[in-house]
């Protein structure tokens, strides 16, 4: 269980919300997407980057008003071609909005009804 007190008095653990989100756009950066894949056993590959692109973009575009719903029909559509929804859960095993937001430093979209998102785990 997540202690509060301690989210508090380490400013470092700040930056993150309690379900480990970051709590502010501009604290993202490729390193930081690198260093949290590696806490999650995940090498980013090109098509990772993809992905964590798409969503900032997305989420540039849309802000906070984006819905799971949409992001997941837009992710379904964008990588179609090359095996969608299978596609997706092979490179973020833990859900490619969760897992996908978590890397890319955007707060998950609302309506996500579990922070796992269909998670095969």
């Amino acid at each position: 269980m997540y202690d509060i007190n301690k989210f508090i008095a380490n400013e470092r653990m700040q930056i993150n919300d309690p379900q480990g989100y970051l709590a502010g756009l501009d604290h993202w950066s490729p390193l930081v997407a690198n260093r949290r894949a590696e806490e999650e056993a995940i090498s980013l590959s090109e098509e990772h980057w993809q992905v964590i692109y798409c969503l900032r973009e997305w989420f540039r575009l849309l802000g906070p008003d984006w819905t799971a719903r949409q992001m997941t029909h837009k992710l379904e559509r964008e990588y179609g071609d090359v095996g969608g929804r299978r596609y997706l859960y092979d490179l973020f095993p833990h859900g490619p909005l969760a897992q996908g937001c978590r890397l890319a430093g955007l707060p998950l979209p609302q309506g996500t009804l579990s922070s796992s998102f269909g998670s095969v785990h």
